[in-house]
């Protein structure tokens, strides 16, 4: 599967993918952020991600910039099952923060989330990332009120992470909202 942004190719990961994987989640201001990336992040943790198989109905893709010279990995986007929940999740390479990356792939999965018929998503940011904060509140997601202890495999800690939840089925998710 794959999906087209205004700017973006969603596509799934291919074996090829790892270096240039690599060298966008290399970076500790990114993994920090994540609940599951460790750090440090290793090119073997890039080729184990590459291969990792997925079902159908919780994809995850590479986040990709079409250019002249072919497509530019910038980040990655997907959707997991969690306990009783379907939780969103994205990272942009450090280079490409602050150019509505983030936003416009998330919007995308949003479409496939939906598409695939799940009707509520949940997501996450750590209380001391809140430009991720505004992507979600953008993105149409509402703070559900609560803050909970999430392990970050970045920092090798529990960090407080502010929990969002949005219902698929309002038309507010449907048109993109204004940077």
């Amino acid at each position: 599967m794959f999906h087209v942004t205004e700017r973006l190719l969603l596509r799934p990961a291919w074996p090829e993918d790892a270096e240039a994987l690599f060298g966008g989640i290399s970076d500790e201001g990114v993994v920090r952020n994540l609940a599951r990336a460790p750090w440090p992040y290793l090119p073997e943790h890039a080729r184990q991600f590459v291969m990792l198989k997925r079902e159908p109905r919780y994809p995850r893709f590479l986040i990709t910039r079409p250019g002249d010279n072919g497509s530019e990995l910038i980040g990655c986007t997907g959707i997991d099952a969690g306990e009783g929940s379907v939780e969103l999740g994205y990272w942009i390479a450090r280079a490409c923060w602050g150019q509505g990356y983030a936003t416009e792939a998330a919007r995308g999965m949003i479409d496939i989330a939906r598409l695939l018929g799940h009707r509520e998503l949940i997501a996450g940011h750590f209380t001391d990332n809140p430009a991720s904060g505004r992507v979600l509140r953008k993105l149409g997601f509402r703070p559900t009120g609560k803050t909970v202890s999430r392990h970050s495999g970045g920092r090798g800690e529990e960090a407080d992470c502010m929990m969002y939840r949005l219902d698929l089925s309002e038309d507010e998710v449907a048109a993109p909202k204004a940077a």
